[in-house]
């Protein structure tokens, strides 16, 4: 147990050491060994839990998601001198809000990023097992954040119909590129 405290001390230590105002800490240029896995779970609505409790301290969650890397072996925590492994039941953020600033749409996650879609930061949709679509915006690095059902709904009002060789699709525009959000003729059933 004193070995897990001490990883998350460590996290938290090293996400502290980032000066304000200098952006992100570079994560993708960290390359310590993986000590193992500590009991930090994502929920698919977002709430972050360490040891079962959700972790209610907001400036937290945010200091945890600025080291936060997706790895080819899975979600993780990483300083520049430990990688902890954590589990994410879907996306790491969700996207709580969309905006409109001239042409491109503009996301804000629930741990504060803000990230503009288009040839850098997808939106993507994948239609669930229970047939409702599943809708994402890439946040940074392989990262991504599930948009809210409100602001899905918010991007389907702004949609566009263009005719796609699957067949007329809905989708918007943002900075140059254009985003199916749902699929080939679902809007005209």
């Amino acid at each position: 147990m004193g070995e897990r405290n001490s990883g998350l001390e460590g996290v938290i230590q090293a996400a502290k050491a980032q000066a304000p105002g200098r952006g992100l800490p570079p994560v993708h240029l960290w390359n310590p060994p993986n000590c193992g896995v500590i009991d930090i779970v994502i929920k698919k609505d977002g709430l972050w839990f360490h040891e079962g409790t959700p972790i209610g301290r907001e400036a937290l969650v945010r200091l945890f998601s600025t080291v936060l890397r997706k790895d080819p072996d899975g979600y993780c925590l990483v300083t520049p001198v430990e990688k902890l492994t954590i589990t994410v039941e879907d996306a790491p953020f969700i996207a709580i809000r969309v905006d409109r600033v001239g042409e491109a749409l503009k996301f804000l996650t629930n741990v504060g990023d803000e990230v503009e879609a288009g040839t850098d930061n997808a939106i993507r949709v994948e239609m669930g097992e229970d047939g409702e679509p599943r809708p994402y915006v890439h946040v940074r690095r392989g990262l991504e954040a599930l948009i809210a059902r409100p602001v899905f709904y918010e991007l389907v009002e702004m949609a566009q119909e263009r005719e796609t060789p699957q067949g007329p699709t809905l989708g918007v525009a943002s900075n140059g590129a254009w985003f199916p959000v749902g699929p080939a003729g679902a809007h005209r059933l």
